[in-house]
């Protein structure tokens, strides 16, 4: 049975790309890798992020509000089909604790959705209530697809608690032309050269031995978001702001 909602907290790390191998071996001594890190090769995920004209869910979200929420549309695998599974997310984060709901179409029924606003037929009792959960949060922001953003993962789950999630994400490419996610992987590289971004998610408390972890390589957290930094480089690069 698949699970419609999540609820943890997130932590990131930006780190050096040269660390990523030895940091692997440690998450194995706690850790499983996903089922889809086949002979521990990364998948691939790539989502459509949904805003508006002016922008505002993005910009509400990187000014840091106690409360914020974005919706995305999300594949796996390098080369998705109108047959492939997807999920329509809907996050919400308050006072840094994240939930997530989402319904599980295939990319067809979900482009038809976005399209239409019709909901498929067929749809377990979860799924519809969370579409219509996405219905309301469409027609008050005349939010849609704006921002394609895909990346190869690394991911693993703890042996003793399988709510703690470690990701590992590299080759983040971005755009926003062309938005469909059946097509060609292509875009404009997000992290700077030589660094991967780190996300861990957990609904306690952090594990000792992964303070330890931190510790030992000089690990720290940060404030990182991917369409949030995306965003901010179209300003750049659109001259809206000045880069710095």
């Amino acid at each position: 049975m698949k699970e419609n909602t999540f609820c943890r907290r997130e932590k990131k790390l930006l780190v050096d790309s040269q660390l990523i191998p030895v940091l692997k071996q440690e998450f194995l001594r706690y850790m499983r890798p996903d089922k889809h890190n086949k002979d521990g090769l990364p998948y691939v995920i790539s989502n459509l992020y949904f805003d508006n004209d002016c922008d505002d869910s993005i910009r509400h979200s990187i000014s840091k509000p106690p409360f914020k929420e974005k919706l995305r549309l999300r594949v796996y695998g390098l080369s998705p089909t109108k047959d492939s599974e997807a999920f329509i997310e809907l996050k919400k984060k308050l006072n840094r604790v994240g939930t997530k709901r989402r319904a599980v179409l295939t990319l067809g029924q979900a482009e038809e959705y976005i399209a239409t606003g019709r909901h498929p037929e067929g749809l377990s009792y979860l799924d519809e209530q969370v579409l219509r959960e996405i219905d309301y949060y469409l027609s008050v922001t005349n939010a849609a697809p704006k921002v394609y953003i895909s990346y190869q993962r690394n991911a693993y789950f703890g042996m003793e608690d399988p709510s703690l999630r470690i990701t590992i994400d590299q080759d983040i490419l971005t755009r926003r032309d062309n938005l469909v996610l059946d097509g060609e992987r292509y875009g404009t590289p997000l992290l700077p050269e030589g660094k991967t971004l780190l996300e861990i998610k957990f609904t306690g408390a952090l594990p000792l031995w992964m303070a330890n972890l931190m510790s030992e390589y000089h690990l720290t957290f940060g404030s990182f978001s991917k369409y949030g930094t995306e965003y901010k480089h179209f300003l750049w690069d659109t001259h809206q702001i000045p880069y710095v």
